[in-house]
């Protein structure tokens, strides 16, 4: 069995990080820190739990962690940076749910997060855990940092194009809705449901956090610069991200072929029949990201729309099918969950 730690364990992230772990057949969860619920019940935070867990909340101890197989953090940015290091040179394998070692170069991250980083001599150190672009690289992998919610709901939808290289890079768009839960479980008044009720906003439209990840990622893809106009919008739903993209064709392909072939050894992308299109609903509480590819008119934009639970691809599910890849297990353990419909 897989020994497992989560550090942050009140967030969403870790909560969908408590569930997935306590049914998957190779892990027995040892530990989850909160300095602020130390000596707290699990199950007394989180009622869906009571018969499944009976861990009580611990302050963090990097002795305690390093003895375990794997350290999951589920944490704010900032956090993980300066405590990941010391696990790292004690042999642990670390799994961050964070953004604090998604970007490759330390001068960016610090422009958007507003602070230096702790520790960038670890960055390189680090793999990009979006699996259907990195797997190889994630099964030697000490350090996996999962992507952000958008960011995978974006580039799994732009890969198939970029690959082929069949569209204009300097001219792509993604317009993408993220529920609620997105934005944490901390106590924000734009989250009261008085506020997100009965609404739809966009926000971050001069620029958004997630924007330089994902043109790093989509950069990568296609093996030349990319620019991506990136327009988040809040949901007034608790779960799910819908992400609408645009790209103009610069060569005459059949796209449905195009994604079809690409995904189909995937586990968890679906690429969905010509003419359907994808809903929220059809992934809440599961690992896939459903996805439908339209060429409208027949013209030279291509339109891909994609849904995801921003808590289960967009973050903890992710995380746990990298670590399924880093132990060499199937990649599909503990992620075999049917979406809750309605």
């Amino acid at each position: 069995m897989i020994k497992a730690a989560i550090v942050g364990g009140t967030g969403y992230t870790g909560v969908e990080l408590l569930r997935l772990l306590i049914g998957h057949p190779d892990v027995a969860l040892e530990v989850i820190t909160s300095r602020a619920e130390a000596g707290r019940r699990v199950d007394e935070l989180f009622p869906n739990l009571r018969g499944h867990c009976d861990l009580s909340f611990s302050e963090p101890d990097d002795a305690t962690l390093a003895a375990c197989d794997v350290v999951f953090y589920a944490t704010p940015h900032n956090v993980a940076m300066n405590s990941v290091p010391a696990l790292l040179d004690a042999g642990a394998r670390v799994i961050d749910l964070s953004a604090d070692f998604r970007l490759r170069d330390a001068d960016v991250w610090s422009h958007w997060y507003g602070e230096a980083h702790a520790c960038p001599q670890v960055i390189s150190r680090a793999v990009y855990g979006l699996p259907e672009m990195y797997r190889e690289d994630i099964v030697g992998a000490q350090l996996v940092a999962c992507p952000g919610c958008y960011p995978t709901s974006v580039q799994l939808g732009f890969y198939p194009l970029l690959a082929a290289g069949v569209v204009d890079t300097a001219s792509l768009v993604a317009n993408a809705a993220s529920g609620v839960s997105g934005a944490g479980r901390q106590a924000k008044v734009d989250n009261l449901l008085s506020e997100a009720s009965d609404n739809f906003k966009a926000y971050g439209v001069a620029g958004h956090r997630h924007l330089p990840e994902i043109e790093q990622g989509l950069t990568a893809m296609a093996g030349q610069p990319v620019e991506l106009t990136f327009v988040p919008h809040l949901l007034p739903i608790v779960r799910g991200i819908l992400a609408t993209l645009y790209a103009r064709l610069t060569a005459d392909v059949d796209v449905q072929a195009l994604y079809e072939e690409h995904y189909q050894d995937e586990p968890f992308v679906d690429v969905l029949p010509a003419g359907q299109q994808p809903q929220t609903r059809s992934v809440r509480g599961a690992n896939h990201c459903r996805l439908a590819v339209t060429r409208p008119l027949g013209r030279d934009t291509v339109v891909v729309t994609v849904v995801e639970d921003n808590l289960v691809k967009g973050a903890s599910g992710q995380a746990v099918q990298a670590m399924n890849i880093m132990f060499g297990l199937a990649e599909t353990a503990g992620l075999d969950g049917i979406a809750l419909l309605p």
